[in-house]
């Protein structure tokens, strides 16, 4: 065949891939045998070399077991391939058609491979799927945007993508590389199947995911389809496998979630039906692309709601917070708590005017951290410079003034935090019980300086 003849007439990037495949299934050299002019210009380009026909395919693309698998399958089985990849790595978009030719070998097939790279997602790119696959994804996105509970949707979305893979088990986990964690974050799991839940391994989990950027070295996803893959896998990540065997797990498909250039975790599905293996990974190609955007926003909104209603400070809550909660007591929506108590802490400006004000900032963190320890199963607010309030649900009187004495017992072993605190109990109205409260936490701050005259401060 003159391959030759055959690149001429296609004006964009284009090359002919050979494929050495052998009767076990496995398969060999994966070779450039030819290349049109526009793929010669971007390999010099990239390169600085000139292309040279029959170099292994690694000298002219990264290497890639995702590729090699697309290869194999057009030039054996004769069968066309789309795939529209994200080359994170290079911060790329790769558009690529594989279209198999025929062969006068008996051992080495050819595929015509046609591509484009982007520095950018390109919206026409992801849409030119075939009609099924174009159809669950969009299920997965008006799933996602239809609804207002968000975590649920995700659950609802991983159930049809492990239906949609023919799978044991899917699920997203997320990971917090800063504090070594893992989240899971969605989780189905086929009734009646031998694979384990997450929740089994979650503890320590984290030691065999930060392996896993190895394992895809540079790829967005890896497949496992059969043993013979799994026992690659024994060999380069021995952990991992190790964990999948335990797992009760015989074929992984494993996507990184990436939104632009942040790492947000990872999708897996087990045990799948491997014979779906390239329309799966189409699949979930693209609904991983929109799965990490919205886990991404996801995020983006905790971090806005956690900002809004924490004091940056104290890390209690803040003033918005309590007047929120105050409102919603008055309302109704939720009940008048036992115990109401303000706290001022002494001293504060002394300590900021003599000492600075990060010295001021240290005294006022030392003060939160003992009222949220002491009132563990209440409400800590900051509600505003010095001054805090506390409310706890449910507490007997007795209980509650032996914690208050514990405040005064703990902030009495610290250098300079000691409070005046006022205490209403049992109150019906809460803006009554607020009133007397600070009231009383007032007196307790004056009968305090009369004590110790030479502790006021202007």
């Amino acid at each position: 065949m003159n391959f030759d003849q055959l690149l001429s007439n296609h004006r964009g990037k284009a090359c002919i891939i050979s494929v050495e495949y052998f009767p076990d299934g496995s398969y060999g050299n994966i070779r450039v045998v030819a290349g049109n002019k526009a793929h010669c210009a971007d390999i010099e380009a990239l390169t600085h070399q000139p292309f040279v026909p029959g170099c292994p395919y690694e000298a002219c693309f990264p290497k890639n077991p995702n590729f090699e698998d697309h290869c194999y399958h057009c030039a054996r089985e004769g069968k066309p391939i789309h795939a529209y990849v994200n080359l994170y790595m290079m911060n790329l978009w790769l558009n690529m058609f594989l279209l198999p030719l025929d062969s006068d070998k008996e051992n080495v097939g050819y595929c015509f491979y046609c591509y484009d790279v982007a520095p950018k997602a390109d919206s026409s790119a992801m849409a030119d799927l075939s009609a099924e696959t174009a159809a669950d994804v969009l299920k997965a996105c008006i799933k996602l945007r239809g609804s207002d509970d968000i975590r649920q949707a995700f659950q609802d979305v991983i159930g049809d993508i492990r239906e949609i893979c023919g799978s044991d088990h899917c699920c997203i986990m997320l990971v917090d590389n800063e504090k070594k964690i893992c989240t899971n974050f969605a989780e189905s799991i086929r009734p009646g199947s031998s694979v384990l839940p997450l929740s089994n391994f979650i503890d320590g989990f984290y030691e065999i995911v930060k392996t896993w950027p190895d394992t895809l070295d540079g790829s967005t996803c890896l497949i496992l389809k059969d043993e013979h893959d799994m026992e690659k896998l024994r060999e380069q990540n021995p952990l991992w496998a190790a964990s999948l065997e335990q797992t009760n797990a015989h074929s992984v498909v494993l996507f990184a979630l990436r939104h632009g250039k942040q790492h947000l975790g990872y999708m897996w599905v087990l045990n799948f039906n491997v014979a779906e293996a390239i329309k799966i990974k189409e699949t979930l190609e693209v609904t991983t692309f929109f799965l990490a955007s919205e886990v991404a926003s996801y995020q983006l909104m905790n971090k806005l709601e956690i900002m809004s209603t924490i004091d940056s400070l104290t890390n209690v809550k803040n003033r918005n917070e309590m007047n929120n909660r105050v409102d919603l007591i008055v309302e109704g929506s939720e009940p008048v708590p036992q115990a109401v108590l303000f706290v001022d802490l002494n001293g504060l400006k002394r300590v900021n005017d003599e000492q600075g004000h990060s010295a001021g900032d240290r005294m006022l963190r030392e003060a939160a951290s003992i009222l949220q320890a002491v009132f563990h199963d209440g409400v800590v607010y900051r509600a505003g410079g010095d001054e805090f309030m506390i409310l706890v649900n449910e507490i007997d009187e007795d209980e509650l003034q032996n914690r208050v004495a514990r405040v005064h017992f703990l902030s009495g072993k610290t250098e300079y935090v000691r409070f005046s605190i006022g205490i209403c109990y049992g109150k019906k109205d809460i803006r009554k019980a607020m009133r007397l409260a600070d009231e009383r936490m007032y007196a307790f701050k004056n009968a305090y300086y009369e004590a110790h005259p030479e502790l006021k401060y202007r």
